[in-house]
């Protein structure tokens, strides 16, 4: 039974109440997250200047015990640097840094001196370019203070949280509105099953839920992957053999990017059901700007959907 995919007269206010509490939730608790994660990111960065001697000595035995630094480093220069235009200054292999930038590991067939040939030159690249505007010690014979160098990291921090001022708005809107959904159901008497529960999702008994859980499904190529789904709800009607209802956690500060990731969700759910059939249900949790034309994608799809600002709606999914 559809909830809301086949009511499109309901969208338009739908969508402006939706706004309305993302932007109150935006502008009261935003800025907090913000704050909570330069704290965080703050003390980091002063680790960091800890252990390559406040800046001054950057040497490839740095880069081996702390292959995670990369990124800080590079947001201490004047002006700060690009992954790519890293690489470019220092003539160093791109695989090199982005293994030190994504997976803060050092590569693994680069080993012995050639590497450390690779971390020197990065180490030059930085000391040479190093802020003297941030890090004012540089220009003067004395070491710094606490002072300093606290006010230093700050500003590193600043730089750092924004660089991915997005996915940490995002991630707390994620939070939130995976703890909405978690008190909607325990209020109902559902249990929250936790990962060394160690049931997968065919498993489930009816009444539980769980979250960011791995489903397997099948491509065209044979090939079996793993798919996350945010929520995973086992109805307390349903059979051991029925599939739970799968929910995905979406949130949005504009028009734009939404429709840019739309087709994500439709992914999902061809996937699903051509691994388990129609039966699915994969509906989605939204809160924020989801406008007419995204809506009427995902319902072409046979994805419905829930507005954070009507939870109770879930009930129509048999909870």
């Amino acid at each position: 039974m559809a909830v809301n995919l086949d009511k499109p007269h309901l969208w338009k206010a739908d969508i402006s109440q939706s706004v309305d509490m993302y932007n109150d939730w935006f502008m009261n608790f935003a800025p907090s997250a913000f704050r909570e994660t330069r704290v965080e990111v703050t003390k980091d960065v002063e680790a960091t200047l800890r252990a390559t001697e406040n800046l001054t000595n950057i040497t490839p035995e740095i880069f081996r015990r702390h292959p995670g630094i990369l990124p800080t480093l590079r947001m201490s220069t004047c002006p700060p640097l690009a992954v790519d235009r890293l690489i470019g200054l220092a003539s160093v292999p791109s695989s090199l840094v982005k293994r030190m930038e994504k997976e803060k590991k050092l590569p693994i067939r680069l080993q012995g001196d050639a590497l450390d040939i690779e971390l020197r030159k990065i180490g030059k690249i930085i000391e040479r370019m190093a802020d003297p505007d941030i890090f004012t010690w540089l220009n003067r014979s004395e070491s710094p203070s606490q002072t300093d160098i606290y006010r230093a990291a700050t500003i590193v921090a600043d730089r750092l949280c924004g660089s991915v001022t997005n996915p940490i708005i995002r991630n707390a809107q994620e939070r939130r509105q995976l703890a909405a959904i978690q008190n909607w159901l325990e209020t109902r008497q559902y249990k929250k099953l936790v990962g060394q529960d160690g049931v997968k999702f065919d498993q489930m008994p009816p009444g539980t839920f769980c979250f960011r859980m791995n489903v397997p499904v099948n491509l065209e190529t044979g090939k079996v992957i793993n798919i996350p789904v945010d929520v995973a709800i086992k109805p307390k009607s349903s059979s051991m053999d029925e599939l739970p209802v799968f929910l995905e956690a979406k949130s949005a500060g504009d028009f734009t990017n939404v429709n840019k990731r739309r087709k994500e969700e439709a992914i999902k759910m061809s996937q699903l059901r051509s691994t388990y059939g129609d039966q699915v249900q994969f509906n989605l949790f939204l809160c924020g700007y989801f406008d007419s034309g995204y809506l009427g994608y995902e319902a072409a799809e046979g994805i419905d959907w829930i507005w954070e600002h009507r939870i109770d709606d879930l009930a129509g999914f048999g909870l």
